[in-house]
């Protein structure tokens, strides 16, 4: 089933937009992510965990959520499906993980974020944690920008459930080709004879 024109270029346009916005909401991420883990201003480093728990709920979540969702939309009711193509599934696998590990991620921003409300005074204990939310940002950003890469050049082939949705098709379309035909040589006959009748007479 394919979506009408206008449905189909509104769901496109969310795609990309959230997909532009979680980009852009990471790389925004990974510098207070090291501004974080490199400054010596207690108040300055409480002030990036708190952003960062904000932009995690409410902009980096939203955002990958709404690309996968306008992702799997997108592919489900237009030409390239979501099993057909091995870049299209390529695609969902990673951003279905990517998001997967964005929700633990989450975890650690709002634990920080938590202990950035009642102190500006972060332990050494947490030095580790500071540390895995700028690994984590830039992982990310790298499985970002190999997502937009695959949106733009489409590599070629198809999955094996795709040749075959593809030969269903292509069988389809000759058997409602070959119909004409066949009615067309069931009336010449009939047509031939009504003449021989008439002459005969």
């Amino acid at each position: 089933m394919i979506m009408p024109s206008g449905v189909r270029k509104a769901m496109l346009t969310a795609h990309v937009i959230s997909s532009i916005g979680w980009f852009g909401a990471v790389a925004a991420f990974l510098a207070l992510a090291l501004t974080g883990v490199m400054s010596q201003d207690p108040e300055v480093v409480r002030a990036v965990y708190l952003v960062l728990g904000v932009t995690t709920s409410w902009v980096i979540v939203p955002l990958a959520l709404l690309g996968l969702v306008t992702g799997i939309v997108s592919s489900l009711f237009t030409k390239w499906g979501l099993f057909r193509y091995y870049w299209v599934l390529i695609k969902l696998v990673i951003t279905g993980v990517a998001t997967y590990g964005l929700l633990d991620h989450a975890r650690a921003v709002d634990r920080l974020a938590g202990i950035a409300t009642k102190t500006a005074v972060f332990g050494m204990n947490l030095v580790g944690t500071r540390q895995e939310l700028v690994n984590d940002a830039a992982g990310a950003l790298v499985v970002l920008l190999i997502l937009t890469v695959l949106s733009v050049y489409k590599p070629r082939g198809m999955t094996p459930y795709g040749l075959r949705k593809q030969d269903e098709q292509s069988r389809g379309v000759a058997a409602v080709d070959a119909a004409p035909s066949t009615a067309q040589g069931i009336v010449q006959p009939q047509a031939n004879t009504d003449v021989q009748t008439v002459t005969l007479k």
